[in-house]
């Protein structure tokens, strides 16, 4: 089997070395062409994961073209707001139906549209399309560590596939049909991982950190249950088992961001330290659009927005949610009466 990973960041260098570790054939496209050429001769990618050896099965391109020829699969690895443009370059190499799964998290600016719609938007044919997500650190999957995840797919045989491919002995696959849900949980712990990122940075405590991610999740639900997702999506590995992992690991990026902030940082800042990107500086916008566009409130999330972008300081944003009127605990998802409404 032959599979074209598209993107060789750390994500990207992750899962080139588990697929390669199985004996699978990996093409792996870099948009910088001192990426691919360090891969190559050196077996190590030198700017992500440079301590992760990866096997010989796996060879790297700058060109998108070579990248794609002749793969039995496609697995995009790119920032989320890089999504439709790789997608527009892949677009003259592929065939109508070679199956895609796309392991970016996140939802568009200016469409509000998750990934797997961004894809079919610009490629079509939606039943070979697929999200991958869970609790997936790229450090710990690039180390073998013991890890699981979930592919949702529009076609079950898709879905399948792609659990075949990914499949390890340290990479337990599961797969769900339901893509809505899967895909905003992945846009949205990010979200809820910048703010507890900031608690931390605040100095702020156990309760408040489980606090900001039982009620982020309480969102995430939410938004979910408005847009037709399957509620049980966000209990299993794509919802709180990413959550806790994002809010919780050295290894987040976006809990990392969010205690950066909290210390004085800045979006921009943290970028050029890390030479990373933090999903949930794009998510918080993003996500933040989609639910006004449903008329429904996504407090934890609007005030991240708001730090990042409108000015307001993390403790006087702490202030306002501490500060809100009382509810339901279950308002708004659907499982009670929501009085309000």
């Amino acid at each position: 089997m032959s599979i074209a990973v598209i993107g060789a960041g750390s994500w990207g260098t992750a899962v080139s070395a588990l697929l390669g570790t199985k004996g699978i054939d990996v093409q792996l496209w870099a948009r910088e062409p001192e990426i691919a050429v360090g891969i190559n001769a050196t077996r190590h990618n030198p700017i992500y994961l440079t301590g992760v050896v990866l096997p010989p099965s796996v060879v790297a391109t700058p060109d998108i073209e070579a990248a794609l020829r002749g793969v039995d699969g496609v697995v995009l690895v790119t920032p989320s707001h890089g999504v439709r443009g790789t997608a527009e370059a892949m677009k003259p190499y592929l065939t109508s139906t070679t199956p895609i799964v796309n392991l970016s998290k996140g939802v568009e600016r200016e469409t509000d549209m998750r990934m797997t719609e961004v894809l079919e938007d610009v490629l079509g044919n939606r039943n070979r399309l697929a999200a991958l997500s869970g609790p997936n650190h790229a450090e710990e999957v690039s180390k073998l560590v013991p890890s699981a995840t979930v592919v949702a797919a529009y076609d079950e045989s898709v879905a399948r596939m792609f659990q075949d491919v990914f499949m390890a002995p340290t990479f337990r696959v599961y797969t769900n049909p339901d893509v809505v849900g899967v895909e905003l949980c992945a846009a949205c712990k990010n979200v809820v991982a910048v703010a507890a990122g900031m608690s931390d940075g605040l100095g702020y405590g156990d309760n408040t950190k489980a606090t900001l991610m039982t009620r982020g999740l309480s969102e995430m639900a939410r938004l979910g249950a408005r847009l037709g997702a399957n509620p049980l999506t966000f209990m299993g590995l794509a919802g709180i088992g990413d959550l806790i992992a994002t809010c919780t690991s050295r290894h987040s990026r976006n809990r990392g961001l969010g205690e950066h902030i909290a210390r004085g940082g800045s979006v921009e800042s943290y970028a050029a330290e890390t030479n990373m990107v933090a999903e949930g500086a794009y998510s918080c916008v993003s996500v933040d659009d989609l639910a006004h566009r449903e008329g429904i409130e996504l407090p934890i999330t609007h005030q991240v927005r708001a730090i990042l972008y409108g000015g307001a300081s993390p403790m006087t944003a702490g202030e306002l949610l501490m500060g809100r009127a009382a509810k339901d605990e279950l308002h708004g998802m659907g499982l009670v009466v929501d009085e309000e409404n």
